[in-house]
C-alpha cells in the first residue's frame, strides 16, 4: 500500500480545489459518483514548470505572450483551419497536420486560474529528481538502433507517444482524448492514442507479485464521497514517461495516488501524487483538468509491427555497411 504520508498528502489536494458548493455531482445507476464519457486534457499547460514563468499562475501579460509565441509557432495555418470567419482554405493535395486542429494552444485553467504547470507541489513546479532518477531519465532517452529492444516503447506502439497513458496521463499535441466508463466492480479508462484500456478494479486491493509490471502499472481503487482514488503499482520501469520540457521513469519502489472529481458538468479534477524514494527525493504532486469533448473516439491503429520500426533498423544497417566499406 502507499505510505501513510502520501495519502494524506494526495488528500489535502481535494481541498485546494474542490468542487463548487452548488454543484451537484450526477450519480450512476447504482449511487456511485458519474465520470462516464468523453474527455480530453489538450493543453499547452506542461507536467513541468518552464523557467519562463515564476509562478503557478501565470499573469495576463505572460499568458498573452504564450498565445502569442505558439500563434507564430503554427502560422497562418492556425488561424485558417480553426477561425471561423476566415474562407475556406485553398485546395491542396494533402491534409492539414492533426495537432494544429486538435491542440488546445492555450494554458489550462483551475479555479479559473491560468496553470503554467500542472505539479503544484513542490511550488517551483519541478521534478525533485535523485541523482538515480536522473541517471534513469538518460537511461529511458537513449538512443539505440541495435535492436527492437533499443527503440522507445511509443516507437514501437507499446506505448503511446507523449505518455497520454500514463499513469499519471498527460497531454500530448494531440490525440489528447479519453473515455470512461463505469461499473460497480471496475472503471475503464480508454486512451485513445495507443489504443489502450486502463481497467482499475473497485473490489480487490491486493497488487500482484512484483514480478508482473504492466506498461500501465497494476491499478486498485475506491470512492472516497465523492472522488474517485486510485493506487497504481507494480510500475514497469522501461515505460517512461515522456513530456515536452522532460519526463520521468519510475524505480519499481515507484507508486501513485491519483483522484478523479467531478467538479462540473463538463470538467473532471483530476490529480495525483507521485511517490518513489529511489528516484525521487519526496513525493510530488499535480492537478490537471479534463474537459468533456465530443466522441466517438476512433481507433488509434499503431501496432509494434508497423514500417517504421523495420525501417529504421534497416536504415541503421545500412549506415554500418557503408561506414565498413561494404555496398548497400
Amino acid at each position: 500500500m502507499i505510505r501513510p504520508s502520501l495519502l494524506v498528502l494526495a488528500l489535502a489536494l481535494l481541498a485546494s480545489a474542490a468542487k463548487p458548493a452548488d454543484y451537484r455531482v450526477p450519480r450512476t445507476s447504482f449511487g456511485k459518483p458519474d465520470l462516464e464519457g468523453v474527455w480530453t486534457n489538450s493543453s499547452v499547460t506542461t507536467l513541468q514548470r518552464p523557467t519562463t514563468f515564476q509562478n503557478l499562475v501565470a499573469s495576463q501579460a505572460e499568458e498573452a505572450a504564450l498565445a502569442a509565441n505558439f500563434n507564430k509557432l503554427v502560422g497562418d495555418a492556425n488561424a485558417t483551419f480553426i477561425d471561423p470567419d476566415k474562407p475556406a482554405p485553398p485546395v491542396v493535395k494533402e491534409a492539414p497536420a492533426a495537432d494544429v486542429i486538435e491542440s488546445d494552444m492555450h494554458l489550462a485553467r483551475i479555479d479559473g486560474q491560468p496553470r503554467t504547470s500542472w505539479i503544484v507541489d513542490p511550488p517551483d513546479g519541478r521534478i525533485p529528481f535523485t541523482e538515480a532518477g536522473r541517471e534513469a531519465v538518460k537511461a529511458a532517452n537513449k538512443d539505440s538502433y541495435e535492436g527492437p529492444e533499443g527503440r522507445p516503447t511509443s516507437e514501437r506502439c507499446l506505448t503511446g507517444v507523449g505518455s497520454p497513458d500514463g499513469p499519471p496521463m498527460i497531454n500530448t499535441a494531440f490525440n489528447s482524448n479519453y473515455q470512461i466508463v463505469q461499473t460497480r466492480d471496475y472503471v475503464a479508462i480508454l486512451v485513445e492514442m495507443n489504443h489502450d484500456v486502463r481497467v482499475i478494479r473497485l473490489t480487490d486491493r491486493r497488487h500482484p507479485p512484483d514480478s508482473i509490471r504492466p506498461w500501465m502499472g497494476d491499478s486498485f481503487g475506491w470512492w472516497d464521497g465523492d472522488t474517485l482514488v486510485v493506487e497504481t503499482a507494480n510500475l514497469n520501469p522501461q515505460g517512461a514517461i515522456h513530456t515536452i520540457g522532460g519526463g520521468f521513469a519510475y524505480s519499481p519502489q515507484g507508486r501513485l495516488i491519483e483522484r478523479f472529481t467531478r467538479i462540473a458538468a463538463d470538467r473532471i479534477l483530476y490529480e495525483f501524487t507521485v511517490d518513489d524514494p529511489v528516484n525521487f527525493t519526496r513525493p510530488w504532486s499535480a492537478q490537471m483538468p479534463l474537459r468533456a469533448t465530443k466522441g466517438p473516439i476512433y481507433e488509434y491503429a499503431c501496432h509494434e509491427g508497423n514500417y517504421s520500426l523495420p525501417n529504421a533498423l534497416a536504415g541503421a544497417r545500412a549506415q554500418e555497411r557503408e561506414a565498413g566499406g561494404q555496398t548497400k
